[in-house]
């Protein structure tokens, strides 16, 4: 089986469109609306070791996608993170924590293909 995607996004509309797309190109996607939230799952001994890479929105309320990718790093866990954002100079918050990052608007066809690269596999489009 092909590692899960932990989505962490508030807005609940492109949550949802990147969770179609990467599930159309045979993705298992777990979405948390909030850092918090995405750091219990993958706290959770029994469903964590399944995702294999995390995309994160840059601007959250309680727990911004920087404070969020921190934590994560701080907790020795060092998974692919994908950020998004529409902010350009955004990217510089991220400087040493090991992450790819991606102005917004970002199509379809590039998140498959950079999904694909940072896990090393072929995901196939089902249309």
């Amino acid at each position: 089986m092909s590692a899960r995607i932990l989505l962490v996004d508030d807005n609940h509309i492109q949550s949802a469109t990147r969770q179609a797309i990467l599930e159309g190109a045979g993705r298992e996607v777990c979405i948390a609306q909030q850092g918090q939230e995405a750091l219990q799952r993958l706290s959770d001994p029994e469903i964590s070791p399944a995702f294999g890479l995390v995309i994160t929105d840059h601007l959250m309320p309680v727990m911004s996608g920087q404070e969020f990718v921190a934590e994560l790093r701080r907790r020795g866990l060092t998974l692919p993170v994908i950020v998004l954002s529409g902010l350009p100079d955004a990217d510089a918050a991220y400087q040493g924590l090991n992450v790819v990052f991606r102005l917004k608007p970002f199509d379809p066809d590039s998140l498959i293909r950079l999904v694909q690269d940072l896990l090393g596999d072929s995901m196939r489009r089902s249309a």
